[in-house]
């Protein structure tokens, strides 16, 4: 039996977090979506999150307080959620919700985000922080190519 993870920090990216919050979104890609093509491949996931990601947009990350590894990302881009993925062995633990609370604080007017139609958890985790879908698609307009639906939250 494996010990629990530690605490976490949350705290905004700076731009040595890039290619470790890019690592943590292929890594939570792969393990969630797994029926999913990414449209990109690792080199060019991690260079957009270098090249505009981090510098671009609101980046938060949470880094474990136990040996400093970033184990989530979330981005803001004005009212929305763009993106929240934790690394696999930190989901279940909190960090997701903390994140959310720290977006409508940082969004309390409201938020809007996107996630795949079959990312169930995803679903779930975002209706169980009052969210509500309000638009589903059948995915030509994302590069995947996947039904996605978008989710709204208003206080």
């Amino acid at each position: 039996m494996t010990a629990a993870p530690g605490p976490v920090v949350l705290r905004r990216a700076g731009a040595a977090d890039a290619t470790p919050a890019a690592d943590v979104w292929l890594r939570s890609f792969s393990t969630a979506l797994p029926t999913v093509v990414r449209a990109h491949s690792d080199d060019a996931v991690r260079a957009y999150f270098r090249d505009v990601v981090v510098p671009s947009h609101e980046t938060w990350v949470a880094e474990s307080a136990d040996d400093g590894r970033v184990v989530g990302v979330m981005v803001l881009a004005g009212d929305e959620l763009s993106q929240l993925y934790l690394d696999p062995d930190w989901r279940g633990r909190g960090v997701g919700d903390r994140f959310v609370a720290l977006a409508k604080e940082r969004g309390p007017r409201g938020l809007t985000l996107w996630t795949f139609q079959v990312n169930g958890p995803a679903r779930r985790f975002y209706e169980r922080h009052g969210f509500v879908a309000a638009e589903y698609t059948d995915g030509s307009g994302n590069e995947e190519r996947e039904p996605d639906v978008r989710y709204v939250w208003r206080p």
